[in-house]
């Protein structure tokens, strides 16, 4: 498994419950262009509509060597191959107050492309500070053991 893009910002704003592997529906010069590491996670989201799950906003940049006809928006909407039943559960949970559906990495398993998406609740700013003081701590833990 080869970690193409990954979501950092992602765990630092939001708890993660849970976590699902999807494919994505691309087109070709859209795969060529992310084997080329063109691909931004940062302010993209998944929504829920009509029993599929769609992410949006995701960056991936147009392949240049495509042909005319092929040029696509860099961030149009994308579908994500899941089970009729994890899209249906995925549902009910992301309808309750709190939880959303967020893209956390996107990766290589063998030559397909698949995406991770967790299924989150977000943190209050007093949880950030203790995630923090937490990481700081553990570090400095770790220095001191090194240094021992």
């Amino acid at each position: 498994m080869k970690v193409i893009c990954e979501n950092r910002e992602a765990k630092h704003e939001y708890f993660i419950i849970d976590s699902y592997e999807a494919g994505i529906s691309l087109d070709g010069g859209e795969v060529k262009s992310i084997r080329l590491g063109n691909v931004n996670l940062k302010d993209s989201y998944c929504s829920i509509s009509g029993g599929s799950v769609f992410i949006k906003n995701m960056h991936i940049s147009v392949y240049d060597k495509s042909g005319a006809y092929n040029v696509k928006e860099a961030r149009r909407d994308r579908r994500l191959l899941l089970h009729k039943y994890e899209a249906r559960k995925i549902g009910e949970k992301v309808s309750e107050k709190g939880f959303t559906l967020v893209p956390l990495k996107l990766y290589f398993k063998d030559a397909l492309i698949k995406i991770e998406v967790g299924l989150c609740k977000g943190k209050h700013t007093f949880d950030k500070k203790q995630a923090l003081m937490d990481k700081d701590i553990k570090r400095a833990m770790e220095r001191e053991i090194k240094k021992y």
